[in-house]
């Protein structure tokens, strides 16, 4: 009878299940349903099925009646969990919670750039920087995925758990909330029963606590507590994990107990790290989100997948304003003013940072469309910083007449201040209440600072009400320790930044009559350079910017000068630039320029880019400034295609000085640069640094050797170590040209296998010896002058004294002891020639003169030919201009191998010797027309040459 009863609900309760998923799919025609989904709801049925006859089967009789009598079942539940996520997340606040009216979450959300690859190494840069980075890196070559896709098998491989990175403010947090709303709302992912959103800080707040599995999702999830449900081992499930880098656990994964019953309580360190181990539910999916600097503290063995949010493209940054704004004018307005700022641009990659510059510009362009708007970083928070003392004395109900500052809103935004320069200091982003007391702010306000600087300020409230306190944005918190800084000095005249400065200031610096306003500026430059992170860059920026005049009129009322800009920041200026000329590492080069454009002055990088507007930049005049000037510049660009170290300075030196615009570029040329073992290993830091745009390098024509790797005579056993680094350290690399060095049959084998590697992103692989692409040559008689004999084939040819009966011909070398081949090469072209006594060796276009006794019908005294000359030293010429090459031929004989790349317009010169090839002299050309393999003698010497059969 019993068993009657179970069939019969089992078979209503899966038919209620099918009329929840139809009702799911309620806007979708039957010719509009996808295959894809009907597997996701043929799975879906099968999985509860399974389940529910297994949690009917091991009840109690009397349990079981109950569970007959109340249908408290699977469908319910999810239902149940699918409103309660909606409700939750269906809505945002814009900055922080409790800031005013809530949105849509579906009405604001834009979409973000989201890349595929990288790893979970460190990544301890100051993220402004990594921000700067990811700007000029969202290209084409990035394997660019969707937020609802995160979960999709990657390389046919199925995917259990995602590391997602983003800087502060990127946008992971709404991106984890949009994926559950959309879930819960039916729209994507139907194939997942039941969806667990966490974050780290709600987790913190249970560390002392133990629970099972189970009784962690009952205590957050009250529907699953009220349905029971104790088994999801026949469920798609997926658990979200946000804000990694904001873990006060633990998280040992080799030394915690392994855990696999999902009933037994323990640690909630344990319990996360066998959850992520795939000890407990490992048929779970997870996804879990961090800043890159946290990354490490997963093992990089239990992730299938890292993701990166690189927040907005430009079109991007356009569909944000134009939702905000609604009106197109304005949103085009803002998009034109801060592609003026370079600083601000960057900037507003962060989808934070454009909510911010919206609260800014929105008042101004409602009430004056011609106003000025702010230009820098530092305007930008200060006018930010106003809009938000606005809303304040609106809570606080004060007429509009009344002033901004007045003393609640001077003693609140100094408090905040110092408790962001304390705990930046610290190198705390996320403090408590015992951090508060410490900055002398009162924990019973704290609620009143997160109604009236609701938007700089925020309360967030765990379970058991445990107080987590932290600024929007690191940015915000930055500046108001740079303004706390700055008033505090110039209203009391303590320098808080001194004390551990003083100490590092040279005598000449102290007693050289500097007033006190330099010492200051100067003690907060020689802080930030000291910085090996560059923590201190964004503070920096801020407080000189804090320094200009257009700064010090909004504060007044906050700032006691007895008249605003009286300070002269010219000695600061010239300061900075004095830093530069020292040269310190490029990355503290780049944020000094930054740092001058919130001083608002540019002139060392109006002179480069004069001189690069009017081709005169000789790079070996240079002072280092103007080096670093040029870095700016040039990394400045968002997409730099091609890199060709030749247009500034083809030499050791001026790779190492322009390395940072090697790490934006996306293909870089290098060749024929005269580069030694030092400039690998400078490049090897370039490449392995993972937020690289490099695709392609081009280290042709240098003579590198095995040690380093370089594509340039690299033997089997260098070969076959490059392909072993691939496979262990999958990279973003896709061209990788190895032609011309000699791999043998160990090296070819692994280089193969390294291109079908399925994790590597390899494409092109370019490989073989030095006889790859060879030609056949013949001299061609037609055109030997009469005192050239050739023999074997016209493979050969010698210089005699007796003249050759020739007959007449058109093409003949008259004057000149010349002779060319049959052959017009165009493409890639390889040829070897022995060659003894004094030789020239070269190529001309066909209509090369023939007659006549001026240098003009010479072999690389002309336009139309380019040579090598094989003597006692090697010279190269063209259009009458010589090149002396520092290298001796070996002996009274030796083997030169020459090498065409006709469309790539490079002619390149070696000595061939027993086992390698020596780079001697490349000509960088545009050809125009098929090349000729031409050779020259002179009467003076006993010389021959024969064309070496491949």
């Amino acid at each position: 009878m019993l068993e009657a009863k179970v069939d019969t609900f089992v078979t209503t309760e899966l038919q209620n299940f099918q009329r929840i998923l139809s009702l799911n799919d309620v806007e979708e025609s039957e010719a509009q349903r996808t295959e894809e989904h009907e597997r996701e709801d043929e799975g879906s049925r099968e999985a509860f099925l399974k389940f529910t006859l297994s949690m009917l089967r091991s009840m109690k009789e009397h349990e079981l009646a109950d569970c007959l009598q109340t249908r408290t079942i699977v469908p319910t539940c999810q239902s149940r969990l699918k409103s309660s996520l909606k409700q939750k997340f269906g809505c945002i606040f814009e900055g922080i919670p409790m800031a005013g009216k809530p949105s849509l979450l579906n009405d604001i959300y834009t979409e973000l750039y989201i890349s595929e690859g990288g790893s979970g190494m460190i990544n301890d840069e100051h993220e402004i920087r990594q921000i700067e980075s990811s700007f000029r890196q969202t290209s084409g070559q990035d394997i660019q995925i969707n937020y609802e896709d995160i979960f999709h098998p990657s390389c046919d491989r199925p995917v259990r758990t995602v590391l997602t990175k983003g800087v502060a403010g990127i946008g992971k947090t709404v991106l984890t909330r949009k994926f559950t709303l959309d879930w819960a709302e039916d729209k994507t992912n139907r194939s997942i029963h039941f969806t667990f959103p966490f974050t780290f800080r709600e987790l913190n707040v249970l560390k002392e606590k133990e629970y099972s599995l189970i009784k962690l999702l009952h205590l957050f999830f009250v529907d699953i507590k009220e349905a029971e449900i104790c088994n999801f081992d026949d469920f798609a499930v997926v658990f979200i994990l946000d804000g990694l880098d904001e873990c006060r656990l633990p998280l040992d994964f080799y030394n915690n107990k392994t855990l696999s019953d999902v009933t037994q309580p323990a640690a909630v360190d344990v319990l996360l790290t066998n959850l992520i181990c795939g000890n407990l539910l490992p048929s779970a999916r997870l996804w879990i989100t961090t800043r890159p600097a946290a990354a490490s503290v997963l093992p990089a063995q239990w992730v299938d997948r890292v993701t990166e949010v690189r927040g907005f493209t430009d079109t991007q940054k356009m569909d944000y304003f134009k939702k905000r704004f609604k009106k197109e004018e304005q949103a085009e307005r803002i998009i034109a003013h801060i592609k003026q700022s370079r600083s601000i641009h960057i900037m507003c990659h962060i989808p934070i940072f454009c909510w911010i510059t919206a609260s800014v510009l929105e008042p101004v362009l409602r009430s004056d469309k011609k106003a000025a708007l702010p230009k820098t970083l530092t305007e930008m928070y200060i006018y930010f910083l106003l809009v938000e003392l606005k809303l304040m004395n609106e809570k606080l109900n004060r007429p509009e007449t009344d002033t901004l500052w007045n003393t609640q809103t001077c003693e609140t935004t100094m408090a905040l201040g110092k408790l962001a320069f304390d705990q930046l200091q610290k190198g705390n982003l996320i403090f408590y209440e015992s951090d508060l007391i410490e900055s002398k702010i009162n924990t019973s306000e704290a609620s009143l600072y997160s109604g009236l600087f609701t938007q700089i300020f925020k309360e967030e409230c765990g379970l058991f009400l445990q107080k987590v306190f932290c600024f929007v944005h690191l940015s915000i918190q930055e500046f108001l320790a740079a303004l706390y800084v700055f008033v505090t000095f110039f209203n009391t005249g303590v320098n808080v930044l001194s004390e551990p400065q003083l100490r590092s200031l040279s005598w000449s610096e102290l007693f050289n009559f500097q007033s006190k306003e330099q010492m200051f500026f100067k003690s907060a430059v020689k802080m930030a350079l000291k910085s090996q992170n560059g923590h201190l860059d964004l503070f920096l920026r801020f407080l000189l910017g804090l320094s200009l005049k257009s700064s010090h009129v909004p504060l007044q009322g906050l700032l006691k000068l007895a008249e605003p800009g009286s300070y002269d920041n010219s000695e600061t200026v010239q300061y900075i630039k004095q830093k530069i000329q020292e040269n310190p590492s490029p990355e503290r080069c780049i944020n000094l320029f930054h740092s001058l454009y919130e001083l608002k002055d540019i002139s060392l990088v109006e002179e480069i880019q004069q001189c690069l507007s009017l081709g005169r930049l000789s790079t070996d005049k240079l002072s280092p400034a103007q080096w670093s000037a040029l870095v700016f510049l040039l990394s400045s660009e968002k997409d730099m295609e091609v890199f060709d170290l030749r247009k500034y300075s083809a030499s050791e030196k001026g790779l190492l000085r322009l390395l940072p615009v090697l790490h934006i570029s996306k293909t870089a040329v290098l060749s024929d640069c005269n580069l030694s073992d030092r400039s690998c290993e400078a490049l090897v830091s370039v490449l392995t640094l993972k937020t690289s745009s490099l695709r392609v390098l081009d280290l042709s024509n240098n003579s590198l050797m095995d040690s380093e790797l370089s594509g340039c005579q690299v033997t089997e056993e260098g070969c076959a170590a490059l392909a072993h680094a691939l496979s262990c350290n999958p990279c973003h690399l896709k061209e990788l040209d190895l032609s011309y060095n000699y791999p043998g049959d160990l090296g070819t084998k692994q280089l193969m296998a390294a291109l079908d590697d399925p994790r590597l992103q390899l494409t092109t692989l370019r490989y073989g010896d030095r006889i790859r692409d060879a030609c056949e040559l013949m001299l061609d008689p037609n055109t030997a002058n009469n005192n050239l004999a050739l023999s074997e084939d016209n493979r050969r040819v010698t210089l005699v004294q007796r003249a050759q009966p020739y007959p007449d011909h058109p093409h003949r070398f008259g004057h000149w002891n010349q002779v060319m081949c049959k052959e017009g090469l165009t493409g890639r072209c390889y040829w070897e020639v022995d060659c003894e006594g004094w030789v020239n060796i070269g190529v001309a276009y066909k209509r090369i003169k023939r007659k006549g006794q001026d240098d003009d019908s010479w072999i690389g005294q002309n336009d139309a030919s380019w040579s090598l000359v094989c003597h006692d030293k090697f010279s190269a010429s063209h259009k009458n201009q010589r090149i002396v090459i520092p290298m001796q031929p070996s002996g009274g004989s030796s083997r030169v191998a020459v090498y065409l790349d006709w469309h790539a317009g490079a002619l390149s010169f070696y000595r061939v010797s027993s086992n390698a090839l020596v780079h001697i002299h490349t000509f960088h050309s545009t050809f125009t027309e098929p090349l000729y393999p031409a050779f020259g003698f002179v009467l003076s010497s006993e010389s021959s040459l024969s064309l070496c059969q491949m």
